[in-house]
């Protein structure tokens, strides 16, 4: 006898939500596993779907059937802000970096005109 858990689980509903998650049109996984867009939008409506079909829709939306299975909101957004705040680190290492690269511009600028003072204060005492 199932669990009560896994009886709840509504596979139509998930596919729909990872498919809708990376941002695929219905119509698209239809053509990918070659059905109907009508077919899709009914799954989506089914609370369980067969093993075959569950197979096919799972590599067309490059997941595994367990994890259409065991889908759950809260992880995937979870997973979705740790891979953004991910990318904020690293475009916060980038910022970083573009303000050391200047800092050592002006550093290298100032250098510059230190020794262009020098060089014309050599030539002024050469001149005198």
């Amino acid at each position: 006898m199932s669990s009560p858990a896994i009886e709840n689980i509504h596979i139509g509903n998930n596919i729909r939500r990872i498919r809708e998650l990376k941002n695929i049109k219905q119509h698209v996984l239809a053509s990918l596993i070659g059905e109907s867009q009508q077919t899709i939008s009914k799954i989506e409506r089914t609370p369980q779907v067969a093993e075959a079909t569950l197979d096919r829709i799972s590599k067309a939306l490059g997941v595994s059937s367990h994890a259409i299975r065991v889908f759950s909101e809260n992880i995937a957004f979870r997973s979705i802000l740790e891979s953004n705040q991910y990318e904020s680190q690293s475009e916060l290492a980038q910022i970083n970096s573009i303000d050391k690269i200047f800092e050592l511009y002006e550093r290298l600028l100032n250098s510059e005109k230190e020794k262009q003072k020098i060089y014309e204060e050599y030539i002024k005492n050469k001149i005198a």
